[in-house]
């Protein structure tokens, strides 16, 4: 097979070997590590709506090769019951594969090396059929998903054939018996947590808030391989991969079908949702901490600027005048006078500009700017207020009466 992503970029040969569907359309990847209830994610996956092309179902077991004793003997039970699901589950539209990786190097044994042996494969998978814009999924093996999952991330890449990648709408599961009343409280402050980051990047106009939950994205084959495919982080690498996407434009959100990832308590990563459930269980006064309002406010003036870097001669004096000292203070410390010449000097008009201006400028550039500003002076604040202030601003009116979490969280759902 000549393929330069494949030779250059794949840690493995193709390790399936059975036959693609001709009309193979989406691949699903999962990464799996010690994990109790993959069959439910499988059956989710089962009960969907057919899709118009055939799909296929590839599942990551992985460890490090020093890996606890529990975890291989866990992913040893989980082999055995799901090659014996597999079995009875398999169909000709819908075909479920396993990998199993329990040696990883502990250098970079985790998530972002799993779901990468697994999106190479889904590459070889489609190479095999010369489907360079199939569609990879990436889900989790704590996730549920709507019936109509296959059927609306299929529809939505086929009608926007521009379309690069997508995010898929999440919701957690809090109507639920399964899970402690504290579990799903905290469960719902950290989604409104997530909400009101991407909300309050779109307040101040940000061009590219998008999340990016490894659980709801996806992917074209070329779109990967163009971009060196998934990188090998034990977090995080959801958003570092679609940082990589989501600049190229037609990133579309599919708003259709929805993801239910767990809200389970995880110590599988340093951050993310499992991470962030077990501090808030530790903790005693029930509040989630999140970004100060004003930090977006100040974002928000920034953007609005943009403009004006283009425009107009700049110098350290007139920096110093025109930002507020914290912001300049940061600018500084990024080489702001700099970049601004250098995007200057190689542009033709304001558009190509700005396109540099935001290349450079990106999400990674704002999180750093956005924890500037919460360490020398903008402390966290109580997510609930946050999201209270965002959406007074936002619906122009007065604060008011703080409205409680459930409800707040459910206007940020029905906004994205």
């Amino acid at each position: 097979m000549d393929n330069f992503y494949l030779e250059k970029f794949a840690l493995r040969p193709q390790i399936i070997i059975e036959d693609v569907g001709a009309d193979t359309s989406l691949i699903i990847v999962i990464p799996c590590f010690n994990e109790y209830n993959l069959i439910d994610t499988l059956v989710s996956l089962k009960n969907c709506d057919s899709a118009h092309g055939s799909v296929e179902v590839i599942v990551v077991i992985n460890a490090s090769i020093d890996s606890a004793e529990k975890v291989i003997r866990q992913n040893k039970i989980t082999l055995k019951q799901t090659n014996d699901w597999i079995k009875a589950n398999t169909s000709e539209k819908l075909k479920f594969f396993l990998i199993v990786e329990n040696n990883l190097p502990s250098k970079h044994a985790g998530v972002g090396l799993a779901r990468k042996i697994g999106m190479d494969e889904a590459v070889f998978r489609f190479e095999k059929i010369k489907n360079k814009h199939g569609v990879i999924v990436c889900l989790d093996a704590d996730c549920n998903c709507s019936k109509n999952y296959f059927v609306e991330i299929e529809k939505a890449f086929f009608e926007n054939r521009k379309a690069n990648a997508a995010s898929i709408k999440f919701e957690h599961n809090i109507n639920t018996t399964l899970y402690d009343e504290k579990i799903l409280k905290g469960i719902t402050l950290y989604e409104l947590h997530l909400r009101y980051y991407i909300e309050a990047l779109r307040y101040a106009k940000f061009p590219f808030a998008f999340h990016t939950i490894g659980s709801s994205m996806a992917v074209r084959s070329i779109t990967y391989q163009k971009q060196g495919g998934m990188n090998k982080r034990k977090a995080g690498e959801d958003f570092y991969f679609l940082q990589k996407i989501i600049p190229l434009g037609h990133f579309i959100e599919i708003k259709s079908a929805t993801v239910y990832p767990s809200p389970r308590v995880s110590d599988r990563v340093p951050f993310g949702t499992g991470k962030a459930m077990g501090t808030f269980l530790e903790s005693n006064n029930h509040i989630y901490y999140s970004y100060h309002f004003k930090i977006f406010k100040i974002l928000k003036i920034f953007f609005k600027d943009v403009p004006k870097f283009y425009e107009e001669g700049w110098s350290q004096e007139k920096s110093i005048a025109f930002f507020k000292p914290l912001v300049f203070l940061f600018l500084e410390s990024v080489n702001f006078l700099q970049k601004i010449e250098e995007f200057k000097n190689n542009s033709t008009n304001f558009e190509s500009f700005k396109n540099r201006f935001y290349i450079w400028f990106n999400a990674f550039m704002v999180l750093k700017f956005v924890h500037y500003m919460r360490d020398n002076g903008y402390e966290n604040m109580n997510v609930v207020e946050a999201v209270n202030l965002l959406l007074a601003e936002m619906e122009n009116r007065s604060k008011g009466s703080i409205i409680d979490e459930n409800i707040l969280l459910n206007k940020l759902r029905k906004k994205q």
